[in-house]
């Protein structure tokens, strides 16, 4: 299906369907750009909390990266 059927059949939706799909679209545009980002961080948690899942030191130990960086010829 190209673009233009698209367009075609999305024209041909009742108006109550369409705007959902506007809708839809809308909000997994603003996910992506991050504007959701707090209730993104919070359904996080509360699937961690649900899950019993805990977080120790332990966990992160040897996480970063301690070297200076890519080395440089001058």
């Amino acid at each position: 299906m190209n673009l233009q059927e698209i367009i075609n059949s999305i024209n041909s939706l009742p108006t109550e369907e369409r705007d959902y799909l506007f809708e839809f679209l809308r909000n997994k545009k603003e996910e992506s750009r991050g504007d959701n980002f707090w209730q993104g961080l919070q359904k996080f948690r509360k699937v961690i909390q649900n899950e019993g899942i805990i977080f120790t030191d332990e966990d992160f130990a040897d996480l970063r990266d301690t070297s200076v960086g890519r080395e440089i010829d001058l």
